[in-house]
């Protein structure tokens, strides 16, 4: 017997991945659109520019949400950096207003430059 995924099995929910970008964050949030989920891709790395992204990642929110609404969900991108209180307060503001809610929160935000400094210094103890 084959698996595959079922279309509908989050058809009508709101899944935030924080951390869309690239990597696993893209993965999963593929995976929700897999299965039917309405998915906000956050992060910096954004078409409209790179919003204080210090890794230049070539991959885009945008082009995450266009991998979610190609398998089958609806993909939002919208820019913000999580390390940043008043842009997470406004996401947190406009998810409310125009989805209602959070259904699935997941967290794929890396930030770590606050502890061990620029790409350029992450071999150094912390």
């Amino acid at each position: 017997m084959e698996w595959s995924p079922d279309p509908d099995a989050l058809r009508g929910r709101v899944g935030v991945v924080a951390g869309a970008t690239c990597g696993a964050g893209r993965g999963i949030a593929a995976a929700l659109g897999e299965a039917g989920a309405t998915v906000i891709c956050t992060g910096r790395s954004s078409a409209a520019g790179n919003g204080g992204s210090d890794y230049d990642w070539p991959e885009t929110i945008e082009e995450t949400a266009d991998i979610v609404t190609r398998l089958g969900g609806t993909g939002f991108a919208i820019q913000v950096d999580h390390l940043d209180s008043d842009q997470v307060r406004a996401l947190t503001e406009r998810i409310r207003a125009e989805h209602g809610g959070i259904d699935v929160l997941v967290n794929d935000i890396w930030g770590a430059e606050m502890l061990k400094g620029r790409p350029a210094e992450w071999n150094t103890p912390i």
